[in-house]
Order: C-alpha cells, then structure tokens, then sequence
C-alpha cells in the first residue's frame, strides 16, 4: 500500500517507521527537514520538506498515487485543511486525520473525515487501567467500543492449540496470554499449543 503520512514529530515519525518495517511504500512531509532524523537510518522511504497545504509538496511526495494519507501534525487546523485538500482535490478516500481537540472530532466527522482523538484515546485508556480488572478492557474508536477479556484456558485444552477451544458468536480470539506477560498473537497461520496458566484473550463488541 502506499501511504502519505504528514507530519513527522514523535506519532508521524513512529507511524512512517511503523508502515515501512511492515512493508508498505511510505513517503512523509513536514516543515522543517530536522525532523526526519526521527525515522532512523534504516528508514527506506522517502521524505519531502515543505508547507504540506501546498499542492505541489503534496504532489511531490505522490499523494496522486496514494492508496491512504494520515495526517498527524500536532495543529488541528492545519490537519483538517490539509485532509479536506487530499480528499477534495486528490480524490484519496482513506485519509484519516489526528485531532488533540475532542471538540472539534464533530466537526471533522461531518467533513466526512476520519479522525483519531489522542485526548480520547487517553482518557478511555487511563478510565479503563483504573477502573476496570485487568480480566477485562474497553477502549473506544469512534462510537464503537471493544472489550477484551482475558480467560484462563480451560484444563481440557491444555496441550492442544488454541484453534481446538470453540468461539461464540461475535467474538474474535486475539491470541494468548502467558504467565509473565508475554503474548503470542493470533495471526491465524501459526498453531498456539496452550499450556498451564496461559489466558486467551477474547475481543467483542460491546453494546
């Protein structure tokens, strides 16, 4: 996929690095060249220095061939121009925008663009680890909210894979806890062997 990211301070610069080691093609404006020492040496794509509003930086950084633009600069006016100018002018449909202003995510919504709330997302995280047992977390997208629990493997299914322990309906296994606190993603091509103490961690959506 190839992917614009405008913006690269310290959430720009880990989303780039981020899309690049998994293999999309990543290419990042911003103001000041400086701050693309953030994305490391081993950074592969490529970097455009200048106003990201203007047309040709955009141009140059090969929004007309972008398949998704995130737009992460720390001004939430400037990310919503710049997203209205994608979307508008370059025809991009995924474009998804930061917002640190909860107030203005209305707004952004009825642009019709897609915004992520760093504030929200905080809070809901900060709510979640003081109020809610580690057997079970919420966080909020948008106006979807997902819970996670953590199940201890019943002893039936100690020593057999995780694919044997049956699904409900709605729900969608992650992966498996372990003693200590390593985790093992369910990537549904790896077989999980489940073992004494292990917790499968369950996901849905809660109503």
């Amino acid at each position: 996929m190839n992917v614009l990211v405008v913006g690269c301070g310290k959430v720009g610069s880990r989303l780039a690095r981020l899309l690049a080691q998994r293999g999309h093609n990543v290419s990042v404006i911003d103001r000041e060249e400086d701050m693309f020492s953030q994305l490391g040496e081993d950074f592969d794509g490529m970097t455009v220095t200048g106003m990201p509003m203007d047309m040709d930086v955009l141009r140059n950084a090969g929004v007309e061939w972008c398949d998704a633009v995130a737009v992460v600069t720390s001004d939430d006016n400037l990310n919503i121009t710049i997203s209205q100018i994608v979307k508008t002018f370059f025809q991009v449909e995924n474009v998804v925008t930061r917002i640190s202003d909860p107030a203005r995510e209305m707004a952004f919504h009825q642009f019709g663009l897609s915004s992520v709330c760093s504030t929200n997302l905080v809070v809901s995280s900060l709510y979640t680890t003081l109020t809610q047992p580690i057997e079970e977390k919420q966080i909020t997208f948008l106006n979807a909210t997902l819970a996670v629990d953590a199940r201890p493997v019943e002893e039936m299914y100690i020593g057999r894979h995780l694919d044997s322990v049956p699904q409900l309906a709605g729900e969608a296994v992650m992966g498996v806890l372990h003693p200590g606190g390593k985790v093992t993603i369910n990537d549904g091509k790896s077989r999980i062997e489940l073992h004494t103490g292990d917790q499968i961690l369950i996901t849905h959506l809660v109503d």
